[in-house]
């Protein structure tokens, strides 16, 4: 196969593994094991991205990491791969390597990658303590993820008692961990601590852990509670007098926003689930599901005026996956290597200059309709041509080339996650859930769709986009 995501490098990634994750490796049969995306082109097979955690190369460990979040949790699942990962992951924590500090792709400012695969543990024991109803994984994979719990605690726990972000994100991983019954005997030696530490976290998701655990063990969280809500409050009050222009109290609130500590948790917090989870909006008698979008007919044959919009037959058929890629593009590719998969050199190359550095923001690659947009030079966001691009579908439904009221109140329909909706300063709506957003594209008299498939760090569409994908409307 070949890995397009994570690159061979010289430092053979998988033999320098210390040794009882090394044997934990080579050990477990993997060609039965596959994540969200294996034997997909470019996609890396699960021993490759645990070989590329420890890689000498800040860059390749940074991908790693990210990718044992989108294709080993991806949609906050897990996968056969899973449990077994978690196990080899867990042997690494005690290396040195992993002091080596880096900024990662799901939570802001910089920590060890020992506290940010700490934190990977603590989001797969969050999604661990759920019910298959929950949509988390298969019977057989979540009894996997539960059963490792035991051998993950002892490795995990160790941390509990190091530097602060370490410890955190150990006390983190516990508290959920301790959520298996076999484990009950450990929850009054961890609950001090976790009053102590995560209830009163900068990180939201931390505090939210210490809530939800301590109140499953039967402590008073009263306190806790109303702690956060004065907490909410007097942010939303803040947030209110800064944004206010002809308010007294503008600069104040500027300044006391500027004060308070930075929440670094990832953009979603797995643990809400249970909360803040919904089931599927059904149709009641009064709302009926709104019918699948529909690809706008093509430009009669011969035409190649301006405005001309491809025939269904004449696109290529893409499908994508949140947050892993769409087509044979995946998230973290090099313009390089997107030029080999495409078979095709981009038309237009785009590059921003920081200082005496140049920076690649995007490549148009006209043949097969896309737009590629990057950050630090690796992919992070697709755009498909309203006109020319390719059709990616979900759930067999068409996203390029359609009316965008219908995409958008189709996509609203079948929206299960509260608070996943989100519209950009220009009225694009944006999925969280799906790593989607519905721009519009002018075709002559007619507006259609232009579908833009993003990593998280893109939602943001108005800081994340480049000003030219602002005048394609």
């Amino acid at each position: 196969m070949i890995n397009e995501m994570t690159p061979d490098l010289p430092d053979a990634p998988a033999g320098s593994l210390p040794p009882r994750a090394q044997a934990e490796l080579a050990g477990t049969a993997w060609e039965g094991l596959p994540h969200v995306c294996t034997g997909q082109h470019g996609v890396p097979d699960t021993p490759d991205i645990l070989g590329a955690v420890l890689a000498t190369d800040p860059a390749r460990r940074v991908r790693a990491v990210g990718d044992l979040y989108r294709l080993l949790l991806n949609r906050e699942q897990v996968f056969p791969a899973t449990a077994p990962a978690a196990l080899v992951l867990a042997r690494l924590l005690d290396d040195p390597r992993t002091l080596a500090e880096g900024r990662w792709e799901r939570r802001a400012g910089r920590r060890s990658l020992r506290a940010e695969l700490l934190n990977w543990l603590a989001s797969f024991a969050d999604i661990a303590r759920l019910d298959v109803e929950d949509g988390v994984g298969t019977t057989q994979d979540l009894a996997a993820a539960r059963a490792a719990r035991p051998t993950l605690h002892d490795h995990v726990a160790d941390f509990c008692d190091d530097e602060p972000l370490v410890r955190e994100a150990a006390l983190a991983a516990t508290a959920l961990l301790l959520a298996d019954p076999a484990l009950a005997s450990s929850v009054p030696r961890y609950a001090p601590a976790v009053r102590e530490v995560l209830a009163v976290s900068a990180d939201s998701y931390y505090r939210w852990i210490a809530r939800e655990r301590l109140a499953a063990w039967g402590q008073d969280v009263t306190g806790l509670v109303t702690a956060e809500n004065e907490r909410r409050a007097a942010l939303d009050r803040a947030g209110e007098l800064a944004e206010d222009p002809f308010g007294q109290d503008q600069e104040q609130a500027i300044r006391w926003l500027e004060e308070q500590p930075e929440d670094t948790a990832a953009p979603e917090r797995l643990g809400r689930r249970r909360e803040d989870r919904t089931a599927p909006r059904s149709a009641s008698s009064q709302e009926s599901a709104p019918e699948p979008p529909v690809v706008a007919p093509g430009s009669e044959a011969g035409y190649c005026g301006p405005g001309r919009i491809a025939r269904e037959e004449e696109r290529a058929e893409w499908t994508f996956t949140p947050y892993v890629g769409v087509g044979p593009l995946h998230f973290g590719m090099t313009l390089e290597e997107i030029t080999r998969v495409l078979g095709e050199g981009p038309a237009v190359s785009s590059y921003s200059h920081h200082g005496e550095d140049q920076q690649l923001d995007y490549a148009d690659f006209t043949d097969i309709g896309i737009r590629a947009l990057f950050h630090d030079g690796r992919l992070g966001c697709v755009a498909a041509d309203a006109l020319t691009g390719p059709q990616v579908r979900l759930d067999a439904a068409p996203l390029t080339g359609c009316a965008p009221s219908h995409v958008e109140d189709w996509l609203v329909h079948r929206t299960t996650l509260p608070g996943s909706l989100a519209y950009s300063v220009a009225g694009d709506p944006v999925f969280a859930d799906l790593g989607l957003a519905i721009r519009s594209q002018r075709a002559g008299d007619i507006v259609l769709t232009r579908p833009l498939f993003l990593l998280r760090d893109w939602l943001d569409l108005w800081h994340a986009l480049p000003s030219e994908e602002w005048n394609c409307s």
